[in-house]
């Protein structure tokens, strides 16, 4: 189990530094945009991508 979580955790990072690696000046756009959003604004993204990651992994389990 604990090799299954760190191979997610992996992939989740390389996923996650792809933007910044291939297009950095749009990556550097979209976090300044992110920072300005409200609090309730980004609880919500938040909220969402936990959701939509938790349904990718009921159905593809």
């Amino acid at each position: 189990m604990l090799n299954t979580v760190l191979i997610a955790l992996g992939l989740m990072l390389v996923l996650e530094g792809l933007l910044p690696f291939l297009a950095p000046s749009v990556w550097r756009e979209t976090f300044r945009r992110i920072t300005e959003l409200a609090d309730g604004q980004l609880r919500f993204m938040g909220l969402t991508s936990m959701l939509v990651g938790l349904l990718i992994i009921i159905f593809f389990k």
